[in-house]
């Protein structure tokens, strides 16, 4: 059998009730439905990190993100450091087997030079460096108001600056996300393809086209439906496209969220700075910053025609460390080369395996957080940026209690204990890497 080729679709700040095959009804999601189906949906699928550039961190390089050296959100402008050249991703160790490797999308892993999609084994990219941009004029606006950073026009092409006023950027992901498939596919060799959207990140923007297609939504959750709706058309086009080339049915899939969904202020609709509501958790608490369940379970979809059989929902936890084990081992490549967190997932979607994770951790600033089984400790937990703390220790039964609404520490006082030092011990082994 010929290699896989691999394609990574990764949304921003999209909750986890925000797909039609998770239970949403008021918005529309046909294409991400029809991956869902040929092949498998998470139900306990994790970032391994409430915000952005952290959680991509660790999607590219299979390591917690302390372990990749993306602890924090980056900034934005021209100079700003982040994931090193040092640290492989699996377009790095793809390429050695003889992969095609492409990015179209949001970067957000270091805006200098050396930081660069192509100093991390990407043979071509385009997209963009900072944490947004306006769907539109593509220039990077945050830290206006604060004064920190100066607005930048924020669009590349392999390297060089280019401009396209007036496009809609999620539809340029696909018109060349598309094109690339069919280039890559004629060179016949094996390719991967990492296509990271920045929807349905603010600034809310959609074409009215897209707004038309929910036009009894409240305005907050229209833009939202609309914004996801158009992700969900590119990621149709460029599957189709792989169907078009013959190489669907021997490509992996991957579809996750980068985190929960934003409460953000600067998330605002009009002028009035009013945080926008428009995306859901579903029926987990917390958002994006939280370390409670609504900040790290996210959307997770896997396809692979010729070897995961279809129609599958796996309530096993994994994480978006495992894709860079999971992919590499399938491409036929030697795991042992690289130090990963992540781990191998292919047979719990082949051979009905169980999670191959005894526990999962995280941290966000002050917060820590430990899965074990069922059981979830969050330490010093946050419902929203900036939130004081809502609990020192809290601990919940995922079975019984996905939502996390009923604090068990007093009821399991020597699980909570137990759990609490495990989760700092990992937490102090991340503060003593340099």
């Amino acid at each position: 059998m010929k290699p896989p080729n691999f394609v990574i679709f990764l949304t921003d700040d999209q909750g986890y009730g925000d797909l039609g095959c998770v239970g949403a009804t008021d918005l529309k999601t046909p294409h991400l439905d029809a991956l869902a189906a040929s092949g498998v949906r998470f139900t306990d699928w994790y970032s391994n990190a409430p915000v952005c550039s952290p959680s991509r961190a660790a999607l590219l390089t299979g390591r917690y993100p302390g372990h990749a050296g993306v602890r924090s959100i980056l900034a934005g402008h021209r100079t700003a450091t982040g994931l090193s050249p040092k640290v492989p991703t699996l377009a790095t160790a793809l390429k050695p087997l003889g992969y095609q490797t492409a990015m179209f999308g949001k970067w957000h892993l270091g805006a200098e030079e050396s930081f660069r999609p192509h100093h991390h084994g990407f043979d071509e990219w385009f997209g963009f460096l900072a944490g947004c941009i306006d769907y539109y004029s593509h220039i990077f606006y945050w830290g206006m108001a604060s004064g920190k950073e100066d607005p930048a026009h924020d669009l590349w092409e392999n390297g060089q600056e280019i401009y396209a006023n007036g496009q809609y950027f999620t539809e340029m992901i696909a018109e060349r996300a598309t094109d690339y498939v069919q280039r890559a596919a004629a060179k016949q060799q094996p390719f991967f393809l990492y296509v990271p959207f920045n929807a349905p990140h603010y600034p809310m923007h959609a074409p009215q086209k897209y707004l038309d297609r929910f036009p009894n939504l409240t305005p907050e959750r229209r833009i939202m439906a609309a914004m996801i709706s158009a992700v969900d058309d590119a990621v149709g086009a460029i599957v189709e496209e792989l169907k078009k080339q013959g190489v669907y049915e021997n490509t992996c899939i991957f579809f996750m969220s980068d985190n929960g969904p934003s409460r953000e202020t600067r998330n605002w609709l009009d002028n009035t700075r009013t945080p926008y509501y428009g995306g859901t958790p579903g029926p987990f608490k917390g958002h994006k910053f939280s370390l409670y369940e609504g900040g790290i379970r996210v959307p997770g979809l896997m396809s692979w025609p010729a070897r995961i059989p279809a129609g599958q929902v796996i309530s096993e936890p994994a994480a978006a460390m495992d894709i860079f084990p999971t992919f590499l081992n399938a491409a036929g490549g030697d795991l042992s080369q690289y130090s990963v967190d992540g781990c191998d997932i292919l047979p719990m979607l082949t051979q009905n395996a169980k999670s191959p994770h005894e526990a999962i951790f995280w941290e966000q600033g002050k917060q820590t957080a430990l899965r074990k089984g069922n059981w979830k400790l969050v330490l010093n937990g946050q419902l929203v940026e900036e939130a004081p703390p809502e609990d020192a220790v809290h601990l919940a039964d995922l079975k019984s209690d996905p939502g996390e609404k009923i604090n068990l520490k007093d009821n399991h006082p020597d699980i909570a204990a137990a759990m609490k030092k495990e989760a700092e011990r990992w937490r102090e082994k991340i503060h003593a890497m340099k």
